[in-house]
């Protein structure tokens, strides 16, 4: 079957599941099981369905696995010649690869002011792409708030420098930019920089401020990561020293734009 098996193996493997996507398609989960396992070919319409949902074409599924993931990229990002922004990614790979994993993030933010938001991300790289993941939980019990946000969205890593985009995963999504340094060329613990994104709790102004991710590891106890998750007092013994230092510098003031100019 030339490549078609390990082709859609790859198209699957960027989908939430194979289960959504015999639905999304309208095709048998048996069935579509027995086409990546090699046991039989779709048939020519059915492989146009298949290929109608990955936005390629049938006969692309007999390429070359490292074509298919080109591709496939492609057809993801809807990349054609005008997409120059969108072919800014990844940027230098080999780079970008350095730093695959778990952080710990921390920044200041208006919402909360006087105090380090600390939040986790993925950096994890798939289909030709590196990816960033990233969940943000707050909690407020004297205001009764509790608030859990997940970002998902692209990095970039150009001159030494790694630049991350993402977005809110909520029916009415907001955007960040934060872009992020290593200390030096061979500390690759912390990695410090900028973020600049809109305030949740103060109409949704923009702000600028200091931002510092910590490696935390490629397979870390992610409940234990995630427990970490919350505003933190700058004088909090949660903090490491240099996340405390970076943030408590005079200089690392949160530029806000305020509601009335």
């Amino acid at each position: 079957m030339s490549h078609l098996v390990e082709n859609l193996k790859i198209a699957c493997a960027t989908q939430r599941s194979i289960s959504h996507v015999c639905r999304a398609i309208d095709i048998n989960r048996q069935q579509f099981n027995r086409y990546i396992n090699g046991e039989t070919r779709p048939s020519a319409h059915n492989l146009t369905r298949i290929a109608n949902y990955f936005d390629v074409d049938a006969a692309d599924f007999a390429l070359a696995p490292r074509l298919f993931r080109e591709r496939l990229r492609k057809a993801t990002l809807g990349l054609n010649q005008s997409s120059e922004l969108l072919k800014a990614f990844p940027g230098d790979l080999s780079a970008l690869r350095r730093h695959i994993g778990y952080f710990q993030t921390y920044h200041r933010s208006p919402s909360w002011p006087g105090m380090v938001v600390c939040s986790c991300s993925r950096i994890v790289e798939k289909g030709g792409l590196v990816h960033v993941k990233s969940i943000e939980r707050l909690r407020d019990p004297g205001n009764g708030i509790q608030q859990f946000t997940k970002y998902v969205g692209l990095a970039a890593f150009y001159r030494n420098r790694i630049f991350i985009t993402e977005r809110v995963v909520d029916p009415n999504p907001i955007l960040s930019q934060t872009i992020l340094l290593p200390f030096d060329e061979y500390q690759r613990v912390y990695l410090r920089g900028t973020t600049m994104g809109v305030s949740w709790r103060k109409e949704n102004l923009p702000y600028a401020s200091r931002m510092i991710w910590r490696h935390v590891g490629v397979e870390p106890d992610l409940r234990e990561l995630l427990s970490r998750c919350e505003p933190l007092p700058l004088s909090s013994r949660k903090l490491p020293p240099t996340v405390r230092s970076f943030l408590s510098d005079l200089s690392a003031e949160v530029y806000a734009v305020p509601a009335e100019y």
